[in-house]
């Protein structure tokens, strides 16, 4: 099932970016509903989980967003933990991957020329190793136009596990990649570098 969520999700990606590849960087259209795909990198989880875990546990997150009709973000997010997680008297080795799936939307009323965008959204993610964990997140965040072609944004996200609430570490892990530790409310921050093909 790993497999072939993470086989899925890399073809949904190579789809995208070959699509923008046939399609160069324009200016925003009034009547364009495909208007560019963003490649993001956040650069905040790799520099907090080495400082928070001083350098016991590595976390790297990419994304994949297309704008469409100036107002929809369809998203795919996914990425990779690896290391040691210590709680209480307890240390897991992490290693595995999470995806993410949702749709921010840009609520601003402006020029559809207008290349910056207020992003609100939901996402749903699955960690991918030995237990598979679920959740739902609500997003906040930003996207700037810095120089053509490229944009730098944050996002918080407010994430609610939806599987194994409550086990133990003998039972599940006590860290979930893309989730952070197993408690029924968790949060994140994004930093985001991105690209617009």
């Amino acid at each position: 099932m790993k497999n072939k969520l993470l086989l899925i999700s890399l073809f949904i990606i190579s789809v995208t970016l070959s699509l923008a590849a046939e399609n160069p960087l324009q200016p925003y259209s009034d009547t364009a509903v495909y208007q560019g795909t963003f490649l993001k990198l956040d650069a905040f989880a790799p520099v907090y989980e080495v400082a928070r875990t001083k350098g016991a546990l590595q976390n790297y997150e990419a994304a994949v967003n297309v704008r469409l009709i100036n107002k929809l973000y369809p998203t795919i997010e996914g990425g990779y933990a690896f290391g040691k997680f210590s709680q209480d008297s307890i240390t897991q080795s992490v290693n595995g991957g999470f995806l993410r799936a949702g749709l921010d939307i840009n609520p601003l009323k402006k020029s559809i020329r207008s290349p910056h965008a207020l992003l609100v959204g939901l996402r749903v993610g699955t960690s991918l190793q030995q237990q598979c964990d679920a959740w739902g997140e609500i997003n906040a965040g930003c996207q700037v136009k810095i120089v053509s072609g490229f944009y730098m944004g944050w996002t918080f996200r407010l994430k609610l596990l939806f599987t194994n609430r409550d086990a133990t570490a003998a039972v599940a892990p006590v860290y979930i990649p893309g989730y952070g530790q197993r408690n029924q409310l968790s949060w994140g921050l994004a930093y985001c570098l991105a690209w617009r093909f």
